[in-house]
């Protein structure tokens, strides 16, 4: 009888275990799509007057694209063009903001930082690295591009101009950020969903 017993139960493992594992992947997959959409609810920077802000509910609803640059950083600071060209381009579509995590950045640097360059984005300081930590960079200039459900679906370099730092080709090849903000608009993903980029480290990083 024990025996019996001992195969049924067996033979009910078998059985349960393809839709266990099934259940666990589906779960899982939730966990992974989780984070992004919650976190964006409660994600929250500073505006340059100091007020605590949240990015994705100034963007209401619409693409948010965060480009996380230094008023020091002479790689992200030869993207401002680009910069300037994709906020021109998506103006309307797509909300294009700058975000400085360096903990002493000062608002008169940043305010200073966007006259010289010529910037007409909304600027945030990311001053506990909230939103660093939500995009997953870690250098700059990197970017994070979320859909208008607050999913994070690209994080990293601008385009391939710099192989490394201080070697830059003649003009880019690839274009990821270009890339991932059409494919927000049009509710795809990008492929890559992630590359590595070249700059300066973000300082402070946990």
């Amino acid at each position: 009888m024990l025996k019996g017993v001992t195969g049924l139960a067996a033979m009910l493992a078998m059985v349960m275990l393809p839709a266990w594992a099934g259940l666990a992947s589906a779960f899982g997959a939730a966990r992974a799509d989780a984070p992004a959409s919650t976190a964006s609810k409660s994600a929250s920077a500073q505006d340059l007057s100091g007020r605590v802000v949240n990015p994705f509910e100034l963007a209401a609803g619409m693409p948010l694209v965060l480009i996380f640059v230094r008023t020091d950083c002479p790689i992200s600071n030869r993207y401002a063009p680009t910069i300037q060209a994709l906020s021109q381009k998506y103006a309307g579509q797509a909300v294009l903001m700058l975000v400085y995590p360096d903990k002493s950045e000062t608002p008169q640097n940043i305010e200073k930082h966007l006259r010289e360059y010529g910037y007409k984005n909304v600027a945030l300081r990311d001053p506990v690295q909230d939103l660093v930590k939500l995009s997953r960079v870690e250098i700059t200039p990197e970017a994070a591009v979320f859909n208008g459900k607050g999913e994070l679906i690209y994080h990293g370099r601008v385009d391939n101009w710099y192989k490394e730092f201080g070697h830059a080709r003649p003009a880019p090849t690839t274009h990821e950020l270009d890339d991932a903000i059409q494919a927000a608009l049009t509710s795809g993903l990008p492929v890559p969903a992630s590359t590595s980029g070249v700059g300066c480290y973000i300082s402070d990083l946990k």
